[in-house]
């Protein structure tokens, strides 16, 4: 049956540079699944032309909301309307959307970080402390999720231990600053560590850690998705401990972007991950 209904106004990502993104990969295999007419593409959006290009955004004639990604996150939560509790805990917003001519705004990393282990390895919040490896802004949304399942001990392990600690500030009592040489200290009996540094990106060189202290039944993650095994990864496997990877967190977080556009609620299937697996191959 043909479908007669007029197109839709699509979605998108912005970014600058935009590069290789999986988004539209991931939001237009959604589209086709549930047969939208619509579109999401990636448009490169300079910082200078973000205001005006929010400004268009309210209007919502071309498009019914979108992602920000680097640089944008901040600035697109200080530009929205109406921002929730979790872009202004993170003072970042990644998914815009509008609502009776305002822009509302959320931050989907936590929601994405959680519902991908959910999926590879459900239960692994049932622990009680757990490891965060790196205080930058990609920090800060998985200490978030964690800290929201209710893991009650998070170790947060620095080089520069004074911005582990804004973090611990920031998100509450739960939250320990660490230098790095305390890392084996504090993976004693943790049930799951989480890299969320760039070591290891690209292939390229990760530090060596002995991940024999973890609880037995530990998890290892990174967000790291190239390459899909990274070396933390790697040598967790190879010390026994489940992994799981950090493409499953990207497509994850398109979930509840797609769900407030679009209306429909998608999965994450194996078709997808392959996708955008896929894709990364032909970019290298």
């Amino acid at each position: 049956m043909v479908d007669s209904r007029e197109t839709l106004p699509g979605a998108f990502v912005a970014g600058f540079p935009i590069r290789h993104s999986r988004s539209p990969i991931i939001h237009n295999y959604w589209l086709s699944q549930f047969n939208i007419r619509s579109h999401y593409e990636a448009l490169e959006v300079s910082p200078d032309q973000l205001p005006q290009f929010i400004a268009e955004l309210r209007k919502g004639q071309a498009w019914r909301g979108g992602n920000f990604t680097i640089p944008h996150k901040e600035e697109a939560y200080r530009l929205a309307d109406r921002p929730d509790d979790l872009a202004k805990e993170l003072g970042a917003a990644n998914t815009l959307w509008l609502e009776d001519g305002l822009i509302h705004a959320t931050n989907t990393d936590a929601h994405g970080f959680a519902a991908n282990l959910d999926s590879e390895l459900p239960g692994w919040d049932k622990v009680t402390s757990a490891v965060v490896l790196g205080a930058g802004g990609a920090s800060r949304s998985v200490i978030q999720s964690l800290r929201n399942r209710g893991i009650k001990e998070i170790h947060v392990v620095n080089r520069t231990v004074d911005r582990a600690r804004q973090l611990a500030d920031r998100f509450g009592a739960n939250i320990h600053a660490q230098p790095l040489p305390a890392l084996s200290e504090v993976l004693k009996g943790a049930g799951l560590f989480v890299n969320t540094t760039s070591l290891g990106m690209d292939g390229s060189e990760a530090m060596a850690i002995d991940f024999s202290p973890l609880a037995e039944k530990a998890l290892v993650t990174d967000i790291v998705y190239t390459p899909l095994k990274t070396s933390f990864l790697a040598q967790a496997e190879a010390q026994g401990f489940a992994i799981a990877d950090g493409l499953g967190m990207l497509l994850h977080q398109a979930v509840p972007g797609f769900e407030k556009w679009f209306g429909h609620r998608p999965i994450v299937d194996q078709t997808l991950r392959q996708r955008v697996m896929d894709s990364m191959e032909h970019h290298g």
